[in-house]
């Protein structure tokens, strides 16, 4: 059975009132969502753009009747896609319920224009994560204590830190197949997705840079120094990695800005979706927290509307702490990620005190010292992970 996903409930809450588009990475499980869990809950017909025989039923408008959910997979590759749902909602709002789900590329295409306003939610699914492997639900509440869970042996921590949590990988658990998984996942994101929305010529050298990030995960990302290694000037490498980000492959972390605080503004840090590919541990213990923290903001925001952020502290003298998640523009809970050592960061104690931070966490790969010092909980990176979706 396939294991429910943690947006099941939000989308098929919202189809009651309005479209849901559904994006996100490739092959992060948008189909499976949209087919094994949402449509078990109503008759269900599914269309899919790749397919002729469904483009061109689904463009003439000609539903089941005996149907009430119009599953729409990658219809975004018409050009003229909005115009067109947005016919078909106003027509037949009364009638059927209408889930579109697509490649990053629904993100990219949905901002353009304001025709759908008011008719539609949008959802970002994320890779799979502690809490959601384990099937729990934190029922926290922003600006709460966050509640962790105890775990045990059966934690997914270990195989999610090694695999990453896309469906397929997480499952199979077998690095023959995660090599090959990967390799797949990559040509089709260089031979579609990138083909598809950017017009980039230069894939050589866009390939290059797929190669490279990985190893700048959790450092101060600069482009200068990136069109230096690719001979490339500036603004072509910088629409390139908004190119990236745009089609959900890395996604870039402000710093936190504040009158208390001379924070640098420009600088960014830089993770990815898909941790597995990131080699140093170290790194990617720290882009494993960070897709959390991330997750949980975009559920945040998709599905309660809240302005939820998450970025870093540092200052122009260079303390720096890893993670601070903000609601409303105000530090919720910050976090230091560290390997291996538990003794107390000083730089999370310095801005727990300077931003007047409610709650902070240090988080360690160790799994068993979990205690207080100056008023910041120092616990394993498997339980502080317990607390989100």
């Amino acid at each position: 059975m396939m294991q429910k996903r943690y947006l099941t409930r939000a989308v098929q809450e919202d189809l009651e009132e309005k479209m849901v588009f559904l994006g996100g990475p490739r092959q992060v499980g948008k189909t499976t969502l949209a087919r094994e869990l949402i449509g078990i809950t109503y008759p269900w017909a599914y269309y899919t753009w790749d397919k002729i025989a469904d483009r061109r039923t689904a463009l003439k408008g000609e539903w089941p009747p005996d149907k009430e959910l119009i599953l729409l997979d990658e219809f975004h590759k018409n050009p003229k896609w909005k115009t067109w749902i947005k016919g078909e909602y106003d027509t037949y709002k009364n009638k059927y319920k209408f889930l579109l789900t697509g490649s990053a590329r629904l993100n990219v295409y949905k901002k353009g224009g304001d025709s759908l306003r008011g008719r539609y939610h949008y959802y970002r699914l994320h890779p799979f994560s502690v809490a959601e492997a384990m099937g729990l639900n934190s029922g926290m509440k922003p600006k709460e204590e966050p509640r962790f869970r105890s775990v045990g042996e059966s934690s997914p921590f270990a195989t999610l830190f090694e695999y990453g949590g896309f469906p397929e990988p997480f499952i199979k658990q077998n690095q023959r197949h995660w090599r090959r998984w990967n390799e797949e996942r990559m040509e089709g994101f260089f031979r579609e997705d990138i083909r598809d929305l950017s017009r980039i010529q230069d894939l050589g050298n866009l390939h290059l840079l797929s190669e490279i990030l990985p190893e700048k995960v959790g450092s101060i990302l600069s482009i200068n120094s990136l069109s230096r290694d690719l001979q490339v000037n500036f603004r072509t490498v910088s629409h390139w990695l908004d190119v990236f980000e745009q089609l959900f492959f890395c996604y870039r972390l402000l710093s936190y800005q504040s009158k208390k605080i001379a924070a640098v503004k420009k600088e960014k840090k830089l993770y990815l979706w898909d941790w597995s590919q990131v080699a140093n541990p170290a790194s990617r213990l720290e882009n494993l927290v960070a897709s959390h923290l991330l997750k949980y903001c975009h559920y945040l925001h998709d599905y309660d509307g809240m302005d939820a952020q998450v970025c870093y502290l540092r200052d122009v003298t260079g303390r720096e702490v890893d993670f601070c998640v903000c609601i409303d523009g105000k530090p919720w809970f910050a976090v230091e990620v560290k390997s291996g050592d538990t003794s107390l960061a000083p730089n999370l104690l310095y801005f727990s005190k300077k931003l007047d931070i409610p709650y902070c966490y240090q988080v360690t790969m160790d799994g068993s010292k979990d205690f207080l010092k100056d008023g910041i909980r120092i616990m394993p990176a498997q339980q502080f992970l317990t607390a989100f979706v």
